[in-house]
């Protein structure tokens, strides 16, 4: 019951964000909603103020805003296939992008919580290169090989790309930048190339939200390099996709293990939500910016009936996946 609670809290936060992106922007932009739900399915609360009816339905997955003129023809002014181009496209990306925001926030605050890594070192290791090339604790990294260095992260991908060559590090004591040369060894355990350097950890909130940045940009590029894998058959989408029943069942481990472990996962899962969605796949917001960016270079727009056709196919296909999904999960759960 717990678990189910935790996740209902978890999709119902994520849709809620990705919802009111929309939802703003189109009345920003001067657009009549008719409807903002969370959730699908039958109603078990409307509230209606003003033109804008608000709901929440049974089913607690996905949600949606209804505006006028969005899949059908309208001659009313206020209608979404009255507005400008860039407005239309401003409405759906705004969905997509307030999930990333989303995630920035909550990423910042777990990295404020426990601590950012920044780029002041904390302890030098006994004859390691960074020792033998003069480096202290205290020291603040500013640049490896000419390139400007804000993170932690920057730190380590940079040093472990360095495949065991010496290193050019500027580094700031008492104010002064001081030039080092160092050669990386290899650490036996995780074979990445290292200089022998620890982390000062400081809560810092614009060093949080870095890092926020960093943890978005790597989780977008391991997607990316997923669905890459998916094409060249390198990636197992059996064993890696999850649907609905595989994320409460995910939910509800790391429930267990403590409410960072649910913000972390909550972020990661509104960046996935925000990514899928700026695919150009039929019934997305991708490809719905697709038709726009395609209105916008041929000067008119695409006949409505057929786009809306073809999201209706995309969203039927997109079912179907989710139940084949949600069965391997079943079995997952038995397995």
């Amino acid at each position: 019951m717990a678990t189910a609670l935790v996740a209902i809290i978890v999709f119902g936060i994520l849709v809620l964000i990705h919802e009111l992106g929309h939802f703003t922007v189109a009345k920003l932009v001067g657009i009549k909603v008719h409807e903002f739900a969370i959730g699908m399915g039958p109603k078990l609360i409307q509230v209606k103020k003003g033109e804008t009816s608000y709901s929440i339905r049974a089913l607690p997955l996905g949600g949606y805003v209804r505006m006028e003129g969005e899949d059908e023809k309208s001659d009313d002014l206020r209608s979404f296939n009255n507005k400008s181009v860039l407005a239309r496209i401003s409405v759906i990306f705004a969905g997509p992008f307030m999930n990333f925001v989303l995630a920035i926030a909550l990423f910042s605050i777990i990295f404020y919580s426990i601590g950012a890594p920044t780029t002041r070192i904390q302890e030098v290791m006994d004859q390691s290169p960074a020792q033998t090339a003069g480096i202290q604790s205290g020291d603040i990294i500013y640049s490896i090989n000419g390139e400007k260095m804000d993170t932690w992260q920057n730190i380590i991908d940079t040093i472990g790309k360095s495949q065991d060559n010496s290193i050019h590090i500027t580094i700031v004591r008492n104010g002064d930048k001081i030039e080092k040369t160092v050669k990386p060894t290899r650490d036996i355990e995780t074979n990445r190339a290292t200089i022998g350097i620890k982390t000062t950890i400081e809560k810092s909130i614009g060093a949080s939200i870095r890092n926020g940045f960093v943890a978005i940009k790597a989780i977008t590029t391991g997607i990316l390099g997923f669905l890459k894998g998916l094409i060249t058959r390198e990636s197992n989408a059996a064993a890696e996709i999850m649907g609905p029943v595989g994320i409460i069942n995910l939910v509800g481990q790391v429930a267990r293990t403590g409410w960072i472990d649910v913000v972390n996962l909550t972020a990661v899962l509104s960046v996935n939500l925000g990514l899928m969605n700026l695919l150009p796949i039929p019934a997305l917001d991708g490809s719905r910016i697709l038709f726009l960016l395609v209105e916008m270079l041929r000067g008119k727009p695409v006949d409505p009936e057929k786009e809306g056709m073809i999201h209706l196919i995309g969203f039927g296909l997109l079912i179907t996946l989710m139940l084949f999904v949600t069965y391997q999960d079943i079995l997952k759960l038995f397995s």
